[in-house]
């Protein structure tokens, strides 16, 4: 199973400005996302994102997924901690 199943729309928008990006306008559940050196990306608002589609934005992005991974927000439900 690949590290980057199970990842939402929202998380991966989170994990992507911290590694520098700028959240736009949401238009029709997809955000743009830009860099300063012009670099655009557009991840859509689902519950889960395909691993596929993510690492093609992460591809495009210059980054690796291990930076990416380090990036993610965790996920706190409660007193449990669920890292995803």
């Amino acid at each position: 199973m690949s590290r980057l199943a199970g990842i939402s729309g929202r998380r991966a928008v989170k994990a992507f400005e911290r590694a520098g990006f700028r959240a736009g306008k949401p238009m029709h559940g997809h955000i743009p996302l830009s860099r300063t050196a012009g670099q655009i990306i557009v991840l859509p608002l689902e519950r889960e994102l395909s691993p596929y589609l993510l690492r093609a934005q992460l591809q495009r992005a210059g980054l690796q997924e291990k930076e990416f991974l380090a990036q993610l927000p965790r996920m706190v439900l409660g007193k449990l901690l669920v890292i995803g």
